[in-house]
């Protein structure tokens, strides 16, 4: 399983990016999907998940409202659109697979892609 991420970017305090990921090498319906950030000198940290389906969406309460996870298992891509960025929300972004139920857990994610950054101004 290969995963590709893309569609960071510098953006002002209020703005809008769109996170693309495609997954290659498996049936990309059988996996849930999460998305995690990491800051420099922090942790990587979980902002968002969806089930295989897509009919399940969980979020961090510091995006909860501003950001809506999604998927198309027709185009092997999951997406991740942030409404009304913070500097706070300056990280990279990863995107990650796993099988079975979704998780807010990184360990938990067997695939990851290489991250993109996303940089908020104020």
């Amino acid at each position: 399983v290969q995963l590709q991420a893309s569609g960071g970017g510098s953006v002002q305090a209020g703005g809008s990016l769109r996170l693309s990921c495609v997954v290659s090498g498996r049936t990309f319906s059988r996996y849930a999907m999460g998305w995690f950030r990491q800051a420099p000198g922090k942790e990587r940290e979980f902002v968002a998940a969806i089930h295989s389906t897509g009919l399940r969406k969980d979020y961090a309460d510091s995006v909860q409202g501003r950001f809506a996870i999604s998927r198309d298992n027709q185009k092997n891509t999951v997406y991740l659109q942030m409404y009304s960025l913070k500097p706070e929300d300056t990280a990279v972004y990863y995107c990650a697979a796993k099988v079975a139920s979704y998780s807010s857990t990184p360990q938990l994610y067997p695939y990851w892609g290489q991250g993109t950054q996303v940089t908020v101004s104020s």
